[in-house]
């Protein structure tokens, strides 16, 4: 594991100041990131994983771990949230996300480690996913969750988000909310989030 690029303050989009007196650091996920994002997925629960793949694994296969750091691909990215554990920079959260310019959808899936759920980690993930969203000039955000997974559906609901029934699995519940960029709640739908329009507009 390449350590050296986690402590990498510079690259952090978002520093946040948790619960607890901590600092959460945001940022896209790089390719040396790889490792660490695996052993982050390996620690979670079995119900967690299953939570956020709709399906018992208990890693992620090489493949799809090789598509989750290539910042970009696909018009897909991924955000990890670290802070310091036993004086190591860890994984603590992650989001998987990708945006449709031609309908203005932006779509994301989300966990957090299990030991630091209710530390409002979440929170700032999804506070972070809006900004990027915003900065891409989205104009809908949304989710599915599997309709059992209490803790997803309590943390949109609060968030603001609506619910409706998803189109195609009675299993889900899918969950949204509109995207106002010049929104003054938004304040980070700035420059620093265009990196991925950047990205975007390079593979067309």
């Amino acid at each position: 594991m390449s350590l050296v690029h986690l402590f990498d303050r510079s690259r952090c989009t978002e520093n946040v100041r948790l619960r607890d007196g901590k600092t959460l650091c945001v940022r896209l996920a790089a390719s040396d990131d790889a490792e660490a994002l695996q052993r982050y997925f390996r620690q979670l629960s079995a119900r967690s994983r299953y939570n956020r793949f709709l399906g018992a694994i208990s890693e992620l296969p090489a493949s799809q771990l090789d598509h989750f750091v290539r910042a970009g691909e696909n018009g897909r990215f991924t955000v990890t949230a670290a802070m310091m554990v036993d004086d190591r920079e860890t994984i603590v959260g992650e989001a998987r996300y990708g945006f449709e310019a031609e309908t203005g959808n932006f779509e994301f899936g989300i966990s957090i480690d299990d030991r630091w759920q209710g530390q409002g980690i979440g929170s700032a993930l999804l506070r972070n996913l809006e900004c990027r969203a915003a900065a891409m000039s989205a104009h809908r955000v949304f989710g599915d969750t599997l309709r059992s997974n209490e803790a997803m559906i309590a943390l949109a609901r609060k968030s603001g988000y609506a619910f409706t029934r998803h189109p195609d699995d009675w299993r889900l519940a899918r969950f949204e909310k509109p995207i106002d960029p010049l929104h003054r709640d938004i304040p980070c739908a700035s420059r620093r989030h265009l990196c991925e329009r950047r990205a975007l507009d390079a593979t067309v």
